[in-house]
């Protein structure tokens, strides 16, 4: 019949199948704290480059649509564009952008930096174009 204390050989075997564990907590911590800073950091650089993304979007369908004024011509809709631009995210994302009217419509196409450390990125990779119909006053 077995009584609630243990004998010390039981304390024994269970000390010798159980690898001591001290000192874990911080090497666990130190693992999981990086890979979780880690994924962090990866979904706010994903969140930044949909913003710019998005900012240089707008702001080229703004200078296409600016553009097609029927006072205005193409290089109105990309000076618009740029100043967009380079009042949301910097001037470094204004660099090239490229305005047509041809036929009935203003092309414009925005070539720019897509960031992938930070603001710092591969130059001229995100290419945005936007088009717009051209007014009329008859």
């Amino acid at each position: 019949m077995r009584t609630g204390r243990r004998r010390p050989t039981d304390r024994a075997r269970e000390r010798a199948a159980d690898p001591d564990d001290r000192g874990s907590s911080p090497v666990e911590f130190v693992l999981v704290g990086g890979l979780l800073t880690i994924l962090t950091l990866g979904v706010l650089q994903f969140g930044l480059d949909v913003y710019v993304r998005n900012v240089v979007h707008d702001a080229a369908v703004e200078g296409a649509y600016h553009a097609a004024l029927a006072d205005l011509d193409a290089a109105d809709g990309a000076a618009w564009t740029r100043r967009i631009i380079t009042r949301t995210v910097g001037a470094r994302y204004a660099g090239r952008i490229d305005a047509r009217r041809s036929g009935d419509d203003v092309r414009l196409t925005v070539r720019t930096t897509l960031p992938l450390i930070g603001l710092i990125g591969i130059p001229q990779a995100l290419e945005v174009t936007s088009r717009a119909p051209i007014e009329r006053l008859d």
